[in-house]
């Protein structure tokens, strides 16, 4: 098949294992690839392998639910399609545990409904088959990127606390309260609202909003943004068909009205 010519015959230098085969390894950063074509998930470990510890494979949904709920991971590649529970259920079961655990998508390129799905779901990010391996590695370290800048603690110096009218944000717990109420915020959308707010008024393309929060920019994935947009609009907005906090510049972008 076209990804098998992409695999080469050399020695692979990291730890890869199938948990089927019964092999433990302990590991400081490891990755979840749920994929079901093993040629695809073994060019995904390969790709990785510089980016982490050690990576898993598994090869359903049935195991790759289980793996994804019962352990942390530096992040998880999940296939939209699998055998037995599909990437979007293993996705919310994700998020229902741990709203901050980084979700990469493996969809279908002829799809666009399952790419939104993926991101409605919390997915942070997605790719579409065939990707570049290239993509694969940069999208996997701008989510290190960010899991790394939520684990440093600000200084004494930076504004940690922001309050903008019912919204109050804390950067350093990282806690969203709506009119005193706590919002529960995947760690995109956590960090897509701590970006508006830090720079009230200014208005963002959805470019600038790849490059700024998700770490890089990529003509064509302007959906990651709008869905994003769209959920967390949802979670803070009275009425998210006519939002008053997070407001389109039409033909431009987006703006947070303080």
């Amino acid at each position: 098949m076209l990804w098998a010519a992409f695999l080469c015959d050399i020695c692979v230098k990291f730890p890869v294992y199938y948990p089927d085969k019964g092999r433990e390894l302990v590991s400081k950063r490891r990755i979840l690839i749920v994929e079901d074509e093993q040629d695809i998930a073994d060019l995904v470990a390969l790709h990785l392998g510089d980016l982490c510890d050690e990576t898993v494979i598994a090869a359903d949904g049935h195991e790759g639910l289980r793996l994804a709920c019962s352990e942390n991971w530096a992040a998880i590649i999940l296939d939209l399609r699998l055998p037995g529970p599909d990437g979007l259920e293993i996705c919310r079961a994700v998020r229902r545990e741990r709203p901050y655990q980084p979700i990469l998508m493996l969809t279908s390129k002829s799809s666009e409904l399952d790419r939104v799905l993926g991101l409605e779901t919390g997915a942070d990010d997605y790719l579409t088959k065939p990707f570049s391996v290239l993509e694969l590695v940069a999208r996997v370290r701008a989510l290190f990127r960010r899991i790394e800048n939520i684990q440093e603690a600000p200084s004494a110096n930076d504004s940690s606390i922001i309050d903008c009218g019912g919204l109050h944000i804390d950067s350093n717990s990282r806690e969203v309260l709506l009119d005193g109420q706590q919002v529960e915020l995947t760690a995109r959308e956590f960090d897509l609202l701590n970006h508006f707010v830090r720079h009230p008024g200014r208005v963002f393309r959805r470019a600038d909003l790849l490059d700024s929060v998700w770490g890089y920019g990529h003509e064509g994935y302007e959906h990651t943004v709008n869905s994003h947009i769209n959920r967390l609009r949802a979670k803070i907005e009275g009425d998210p068909s006519h939002p008053e906090m997070i407001v389109t510049v039409w033909g431009v972008g987006y703006k947070f009205a303080a």
